[in-house]
């Protein structure tokens, strides 16, 4: 279930921080933080190896945010929604937040 499109933090005035693509519940109750990315083909990896570790590390802050604006925060995970050329491929759990 969809909870919030684009969510952002900003860092200061006209500087982001981090910026979560989907903010989505499982049926578990899990709270998903899905990235979605888009390539033409799978040049350079595609677009799943485009997270790298600094984009990691902004949805992670970003994440946190979030959770800090809810008095219990649920379990939750990082989700990558990797699209190239006409193949989408969701990958549940697709990093940590450690």
């Amino acid at each position: 279930m969809l909870v919030q499109r684009h969510y952002r933090v900003a860092r200061g005035p006209g500087a982001r921080a981090g910026e979560i693509d989907l903010v989505m519940r499982d049926r578990d109750g899990t709270l998903v933080f899905v990235e979605v990315r888009s390539r033409a083909g799978l040049a350079q990896g595609g677009a799943a190896a485009s997270v790298g570790a600094a984009k990691q590390r902004s949805l992670v802050f970003a994440a946190r945010h979030y959770l800090a604006r809810l008095a219990t925060p649920p379990p939750c995970r990082f989700d990558v929604v990797a699209i190239d050329g006409e193949r989408l491929e969701w990958l549940r759990a697709a990093f940590g937040a450690g």
